[in-house]
C-alpha cells in the first residue's frame, strides 16, 4: 500500500469517527424514537456525503474509480435494504421499545464497520494471492440470489437460533430490559440485558448478510479503497434508511426478487470476467434497472392482504 492510500485510509477513518461522535454524543444523546421526518432527512444527509465523497474520487482517481464507487455504493444500499427487513422482524420479535432502536443500531454499526473492513482486507488479500478466487465468489454470488428468490420471508422463531441459544448459555442474561443498558450489576454480579442479546444477534445478522455483499463488490471494483469507502457510506445510511422504510416494510415485496437478479448477474459478471470483462458503465445500467423495475412492480402490483383476501374469499363462498 502507497503511502498516499494511508493517508487517505486514515483520513477517511478519522471523518467517519468524528461523525460517528457527533451522532452519539450530540445528536442522540437521550433516547428518543426516531420519527419519519428525522429519519428522512438523515438519509438525505448521508446520501449527499456519498455522493460529495463521489466527487473527491472523481477528481482524486478519475472517471473510472468514481463510476466504481457510485455502482459500489448502490449495490450495497440495495443490498442492505434486505438486511433492514430482518433487523425490524428481530426488534419486533425481542420487542425492543422503539426509543431504544438507535442505540442497538449505532453499536451495530460500530461492529459491522469493523467486521466488514476485516473483511473487505481478507478479500482483497485472496484476490490478489488466488485468482481462482473469483470462481468460488461468483459461484456463491450466484447460489446465493436463487435461494434469495426461493427463500421464505417468515421469521424464524430467534430463541432457537443458534446465537440466541449459546449467547444464553454462556451469559448471564435478565429476564427483563432495564431502559437502554446493555448490562447491569446485581449484588456484585455483572448480568446482561435482554438488549446486549438483541445486539449479537443484530450484529450476527450483518456479518451473514456482509458475507454476500462483500464478494459482489469485489466484482465491480478490485480498488479496495473504493469497495472499503463504499461499504462505510452504504453501512453508515443504514441506521436512518432503518427508521424510512420500517413503516413501510411490506411496500417494497418485489424487492427481495431484484437483489436476487442483481446477485446472480453480479456473480455471472465475476465468473466470466476471465473471458470478457463486463464495463462497469452496464454493469451500473443493469443495477439501476433492476431496481427500478422491482420498486415499480411493488408500487403498481401492491401485495394482497392475505386476512383481507381470506375474508373475501370466505364472503363470496
Amino acid at each position: 500500500m502507497e503511502l498516499n492510500d494511508l493517508w487517505m485510509y486514515g483520513g477517511f477513518v478519522l471523518l467517519i469517527l468524528f461523525f460517528l461522535a457527533l451522532d452519539l454524543g450530540l445528536f442522540n444523546r437521550t433516547p428518543h424514537v426516531v420519527k419519519l421526518k428525522e429519519a428522512l432527512g438523515w438519509t438525505a444527509v448521508w446520501v449527499s456525503m456519498a455522493m460529495l465523497f463521489n466527487l473527491f474520487v472523481y477528481y482524486t482517481r478519475g472517471p473510472v474509480a468514481a463510476t466504481e464507487f457510485f455502482a459500489g455504493y448502490l449495490l450495497e444500499q440495495s443490498l442492505s435494504v434486505d438486511n433492514i427487513f430482518v433487523i425490524i422482524l428481530i426488534l419486533r420479535y425481542f420487542k425492543v421499545a422503539p426509543q431504544y432502536h438507535h442505540k442497538v443500531l449505532f453499536w451495530g454499526i460500530i461492529g459491522a464497520l469493523l467486521m466488514r473492513g476485516i473483511m473487505i482486507g481478507v478479500g482483497a488479500f485472496l484476490i490478489h494471492q488466488f485468482e481462482w478466487i473469483f470462481y468460488v465468489f461468483g459461484a456463491f454470488l450466484i447460489f446465493t440470489g436463487i435461494r434469495m428468490a426461493f427463500s421464505d420471508d417468515d421469521a424464524e422463531d430467534l430463541e432457537q437460533n443458534t446465537v440466541v441459544k449459546y449467547s444464553r448459555r454462556w451469559l448471564r442474561v435478565t429476564n427483563e430490559y432495564h431502559q437502554d443498558a446493555f448490562s447491569i450489576k446485581q449484588q456484585g454480579v455483572r448480568y446482561f440485558t435482554p438488549l446486549f442479546l438483541v445486539l449479537i444477534v443484530v450484529e450476527f445478522t450483518d456479518l451473514i448478510f456482509a458475507v454476500d455483499s462483500i464478494p459482489a463488490i469485489f466484482a465491480v471494483t478490485h480498488d479496495s479503497f473504493i469497495v472499503f469507502t463504499s461499504n462505510v457510506f452504504a453501512v453508515m445510511g443504514l441506521r436512518s434508511l432503518f427508521f424510512a422504510v420500517a413503516g413501510v416494510m411490506g411496500l417494497f415485496h418485489y424487492l427481495k426478487y431484484g437483489l436476487s437478479v442483481i446477485l446472480t448477474f453480479i456473480g455471472v459478471k465475476m465468473f466470466i470476467q476471465h473471458w470478457y470483462k463486463l464495463p462497469i458503465e452496464i454493469a451500473l445500467g443493469v443495477i439501476v434497472l433492476v431496481l427500478t423495475i422491482s420498486i415499480l412492480a411493488s408500487i403498481l402490483f401492491p401485495q394482497r392482504d392475505p386476512a383481507t383476501s381470506d375474508a373475501s374469499e370466505g364472503g363470496n363462498a
